[in-house]
């Protein structure tokens, strides 16, 4: 059974009333099938405001434990993993394309500048300190939560 199992058979249930209820208008025109995917979109657009509230009410430690926050817990990951490999490309470009562009410059342009060569290896390496940083403490959080899973077990 999946986590979010009753609430997917709420919203297929009411998505399946909302037509049910609206075939005969739908039907007929454009104009009542607009009218009334626009209402279908406002509930579900208020639904999830609800849904936002009621998890902008809750504790941090209640709001840890909803599916929502384990799903984007996925993401925070890859995000990192994904910023250390722009980050590492960023430097990587910027050496590579400094040397090619002194052994190979572009006659209206001259040699490239040294001072934009420094500030896009500085910020290659900021971006890269602060992706080791998340990255740390993500791997951190994740033991944390791997040891208190375990005890829990």
């Amino acid at each position: 059974k999946s986590p979010d199992a009753i609430e997917r058979f709420i919203a297929v249930t009411e998505a399946y009333d909302f037509l049910i209820s609206n075939f005969d208008k739908v039907a007929d025109d454009a104009e009542s099938f607009r009218q009334a995917m626009e209402e279908w979109r406002k509930y579900r657009q208020d639904r999830s405001k609800r849904k936002a509230n009621v998890y902008a009410r809750a504790s941090y430690i209640t709001f840890k434990k909803t599916q929502l926050y384990k799903t984007t817990r996925i993401f925070d990951g890859t995000t990192i993993i994904f910023s250390l490999a722009i980050s590492i490309m960023v430097i990587v470009y910027t050496v590579f394309g400094y040397i090619y562009r002194l052994k190979h410059p572009i006659p209206q342009f001259g040699k490239p500048s040294v001072l934009v060569f420094i500030m896009l290896l500085l910020l290659g390496i900021l971006f890269f300190s602060i992706s080791l940083i998340y990255l740390k403490d993500y791997r951190n959080s994740s033991k944390k939560r791997r040891k208190k899973r375990n005890r829990q077990e």
